[in-house]
């Protein structure tokens, strides 16, 4: 129980890696606020996560918008005390070539992946520094590296989570806080099995 006492925040923890963090880190005894907008399927990590012994709090949070992070951010610490992980996992896909991806396409994906990352970021940080102690993992994509055909808003998105955690680790050090980046290759989920063929073959290739 590396983590007892310790209080996590996980974002889009209703299905998929974000699941599996959740339960992770409530394994290793961590309490766990969960976000996500699937209000159903969060509801049953929950309870999962209560069954392992630790607490467990959700919020449907839409992450791109910064008022309702800023209120579920004080919701969390007022019910936990703190906040001493954030996991900024939640992520979406709007998969298609530029010549035919409309703005709106462009625009919710880099609100979610990328804005989202600084909203729930920036409203957790004041938290840990009062703690001086904390710990921020991005969950990006080897597309963010790499790139691939159909994904240039994902792509930019995740690269972006990239350059972002590497600005903030340099300003957090000094107060006892990390910033890493996780970089998955392909791993199946329920987002991934939706992707199409002609988007999943390239990664598919890259691990063989």
């Amino acid at each position: 129980m590396k983590l007892k006492g310790k209080v996590s925040l996980v974002t889009g923890g209703a299905r998929g890696i974000g699941k599996e963090i959740a339960l992770t880190l409530a394994k290793e005894g961590s309490n766990v606020a969960l976000w996500d907008i699937n209000s159903e399927l969060s509801k049953e990590v929950v309870e999962q996560i209560k069954k392992l012994g630790t607490n467990a709090l959700f919020s449907r949070v839409d992450i791109s918008n910064f008022e309702e992070v800023s209120n579920a951010v004080k919701a969390v610490v007022e019910e936990f005390g703190g906040i001493d992980i954030l996991v900024n996992n939640a992520g979406i896909t709007k998969d298609t070539f530029i010549i035919r991806m409309k703005e709106e396409d462009w625009d919710k994906v880099i609100a979610v992946n990328l804005k989202g990352v600084f909203n729930c970021t920036k409203e957790v940080i004041p938290v840990m520094m009062k703690k001086k102690w904390g710990r921020i993992i991005n969950i990006t994509s080897i597309i963010g590296i790499i790139g691939n055909r159909g994904q240039a808003n994902y792509a930019a998105s995740k690269a972006g989570i990239i350059g972002f955690t590497k600005s903030i680790a340099k300003e957090v050090a000094s107060r006892n806080i990390t910033c890493n980046a996780i970089a998955p290759g392909y791993i199946e989920t329920e987002m991934t099995s939706e992707l199409p063929e002609s988007v999943r073959r390239p990664t598919l290739n890259l691990s063989h």
